[in-house]
């Protein structure tokens, strides 16, 4: 079984990147591959809960975020440093995460056999 880890580093609406992200991490966990995922910079504002992204014109996929139990993926960190920059609080985040320093990050970047960045 590989170890992969999905880095959401870009914003959720405007380009296709967090969807296929969320796409590529629940088809590699249903290969009974470990997926970690991974919300950095840009990339906390996929978790936040009550977006319209339907106003701009995209679809919304962050309600699947929601789904990711039924993979077994419950290896999901959010980078403390990042939420901080953007005046975030764990309140705001849609699913149960860990809110980790970047030298948690960095060690779990290190023990990955595939490292994805979106």
């Amino acid at each position: 079984m590989k170890n992969i880890c999905i880095v959401f580093r870009r914003p959720p609406h405007g380009t296709p990147h967090g969807r296929e992200a969320l796409d590529l991490a629940m088809l590699s966990a249903s290969f009974e591959q470990r997926v970690t995922l991974i919300f950095v910079d840009e990339g906390v504002l996929n978790l936040v809960a009550e977006q319209s992204p339907e106003l701009i014109g995209t679809r919304n996929y962050i309600a699947t975020f929601k789904a990711l139990p039924f993979y077994d993926i419950d290896d999901v960190l959010v980078c403390a440093q990042s939420l901080q920059e953007f005046g975030l609080k764990r309140s705001v985040l849609n699913i149960d995460a860990e809110i980790a320093e970047p030298e948690l990050i960095s060690g779990r970047l290190r023990q990955a056999d595939e490292v994805l960045v979106f």
